[in-house]
């Protein structure tokens, strides 16, 4: 039985559907409010709860052997990304997990003092390590799926709008390939006690991806291309109201801010030990967008 929390996210929905497609067991772990229905119909069993609350992680845990953690933060870095992952850890040790997988994210070692999802997501990383459980960490880039809605935008008005530096690269992961990779690293030799950074096999620069949006389209994109510091200044001019958005936005403000991207020797190390070629950001947004 596999646990996948985050299970009606867009990478833990996916994980869900491949492993009811190979005919898997696994409980999806849930928000009473969330849209679960479709995975219901596949065949998953799903269990309403909230990972805030630890009683609810402990029950969800028992009787599995194998958990993924997929869930995001929502507005609530500290429960969510940090404690709750915590919790999972201890419960997977009280319940005998046989595999944790857990999902960070690309650059979480570079300690971004302004990002908290990468802080909390990094200490996670260290309690995962020293807990003695067989253990994968999977560091993705930026998900494809992020793209379909300004790829449905682009095709309707021609704009997209890019933040910061045209130039920076970028390794951005079919979200599909990253639900596989985090499925077979339960069975995967290679994978045990093991951190892998996941991208697509092209390292693309940002303006990059209007460009391929216009080949997909057939046509010329408009580029709004407005620096940081516009950003910044619109981040600022909140945190007078809103204290909490303002700090929250430190890691969307990260993550424009850097590159994050996959070597070559990274991509050709996953794909040698999950065994198969990584999709193109092309390829997934065209069997998506037709």
């Amino acid at each position: 039985m596999f646990l996948v929390t985050g299970a009606t996210g867009s990478l833990g929905r996916r994980i869900v559907r491949q492993l009811r497609e190979a005919n898997l067991p696994v409980r999806a772990f849930v928000r009473l409010f969330s849209r679960y229905n479709e995975l219901e119909d596949r065949g998953a069993e799903i269990f309403i709860g909230d990972l805030k609350q630890d009683k609810d992680i402990a029950k969800a845990c028992q009787g599995v052997d194998y958990i993924i953690s997929a869930h995001g933060s929502g507005n609530d870095t500290q429960a969510l990304d940090y404690r709750a992952n915590i919790e999972l850890i201890d419960q997977a040790l009280a319940n005998g997990v046989k595999h944790f997988v857990y999902i960070s994210v690309l650059g979480v070692e570079r300690n971004y003092s302004d990002a908290p999802v990468f802080k909390a997501k990094r200490e996670v990383e260290k309690y995962l390590i020293n807990s003695g459980l067989s253990y994968t960490i999977l560091r993705p880039s930026g998900f494809a799926n992020n793209l379909l809605p300004l790829a449905e935008r682009f095709k309707d008005t021609g704009i997209y709008l890019l933040i910061g530096d045209p130039q920076h690269r970028s390794s951005i992961v079919s979200t599909d390939d990253l639900a596989r990779i985090a499925i077979a690293s339960v069975s995967t030799e290679g994978a045990k006690n093991q951190i892998f950074a996941v991208g697509g096999p092209d390292i693309l620069n940002r303006e990059d991806i209007p460009r391929i949006f216009a080949h997909l389209f057939s046509q010329d994109p408009i580029i709004i291309n407005p620096p940081l510091f516009v950003f910044d200044g619109l981040r600022t001019g909140l945190g007078l109201f809103n204290p909490q958005l303002q700090r929250s936005l430190g890691t969307l403000r990260t993550l424009l801010a850097h590159e994050f991207y996959c070597t070559p020797d990274e991509i050709n190390r996953l794909e040698t030990v999950y065994n198969f070629k990584l999709e193109s950001l092309e390829s997934f947004l065209r069997r998506y967008l037709g």
